[in-house]
């Protein structure tokens, strides 16, 4: 697919996803529920993340390019110093064999065949000093200009450095935010989530979302079902692994808190800040916060699956990017109320929820 089509699904997708979520939250109750206090400061602890990873990425890459800049520098300049001593012993040798110039060779009168090699060899010598020393030269104008990258790279890094450490102080500031707002606000959200009507609107609300945005991707297709290469997420049954190691306290179709609805997914519990990996290749189709769920992920795989990874401190990829296998897009957390870290996971099939257990490896 050519790159100025595929740029305009991108679009059109994400365009058409805020658009969904900006219904989604139209479409709720007017009164505010405890949880959607915590909103902003899990939003916030997700972006700043997201942004320290992308810094972190580009500090390591920077990194890897400063070090090759200096072995390349480091090999430049042991050439320049084989080249200058070449070019030393060839001075030496040229004034101690007292070598004349052209002009007095022609005017000696010596023998014309003897002349003809005398000014074969000068032109020789000549040419290879010429050679030298422009081999030279070219080598001192390379290690300049190597320099000037070493020290761009340097003065890169030192800033990503800087806005690292500015969003490691804002994440830990909103942290302590988020934990303000939820100790005042934990009274209520243990009741909500003991109320059988809460956790129904949670899971018909993404029940909803998972319904919409099957018709999105009906009309923009991301992942081809069939790709040369690559096996289709049907084939992966038995073969997937969990996007997280931890204790499974969740399980599919088991009663949720004091109410008793069935749970659509599993709950891992994992300590704060693991990653989240996707569990096959596709395409993020969701990622925003959402009521209930905290910071919400879902990816596309091709053939009408989805993934769907909830309640995470951070989301660490946006709408539209592509995922390999095993790759980290987010963070585990406790948004959305939790009281427990960990991940919320669901796998879906035309809309449906069916257990993820059937289709991992589980050690």
């Amino acid at each position: 697919m050519p790159a100025a089509a595929q740029d305009e699904k991108l679009r059109a997708l994400r365009d058409r996803i805020e658009v969904l979520s900006n219904e989604v939250q139209k479409s709720e109750a007017a009164r505010r529920e405890a949880r959607d206090s915590l909103r902003d400061s899990e939003r916030a602890i997700s972006e700043a993340n997201r942004t320290l990873a992308a810094l972190q990425a580009e500090g390591a890459q920077l990194r890897r390019e400063s070090a090759r800049i200096a072995e390349r520098r480091r090999a430049v300049e042991r050439s320049l110093a084989q080249r200058q001593a070449a070019a030393e012993r060839m001075l030496v040798a040229r004034q101690a064999s007292g070598t004349p110039d052209a002009l007095r060779v022609a005017l000696s009168g010596d023998d014309p065949g003897s002349l003809g090699r005398t000014l074969h060899y000068l032109g020789y010598v000549s040419r290879s000093a010429t050679a030298v020393l422009g081999a030279y030269r070219s080598g001192l104008d390379e290690l300049e200009r190597l320099a000037r990258d070493a020290q761009a790279k340097r003065e890169r890094l030192k800033s990503v450095e800087q806005a690292s450490r500015a969003d490691r102080e804002k994440i830990l500031k909103e942290r302590r935010e988020r934990r303000r707002v939820f100790d005042r606000l934990a009274v209520d959200i243990r009741k909500s989530r003991r109320e059988i009507n809460v956790l129904r609107a949670d899971a018909a609300r993404l029940a909803r979302l998972v319904e919409e945005i099957g018709r999105v991707l009906a009309r923009v297709e991301l992942v081809p079902e069939k790709d040369s290469g690559k096996d289709p997420f049907s084939s992966l049954r038995g073969k997937l692994r969990l996007p997280v190691r931890g204790e499974l306290s969740g399980r599919f179709g088991t009663p949720r808190g004091a109410a008793g609805t069935e749970a659509k997914g599993v709950f891992i519990r994992a300590p704060q800040g693991q990653p989240v990996r996707a569990i096959g290749r596709g395409q993020v189709v969701y990622s925003d916060w959402m009521r209930g769920f905290g910071n919400l992920m879902i990816v596309d795989h091709g053939e009408n699956y989805l993934s769907i990874y909830a309640n995470n401190e951070s989301l660490l990829k946006q709408v539209g990017d592509a995922v390999s296998a095993a790759e980290p897009i987010a963070t585990t957390g406790s948004s959305g109320g939790n009281e427990e870290t960990g991940l919320y996971f669901e796998l879906r099939h035309l809309g449906r929820a069916f257990d993820p257990l059937r289709w991992v490896r589980l050690k």
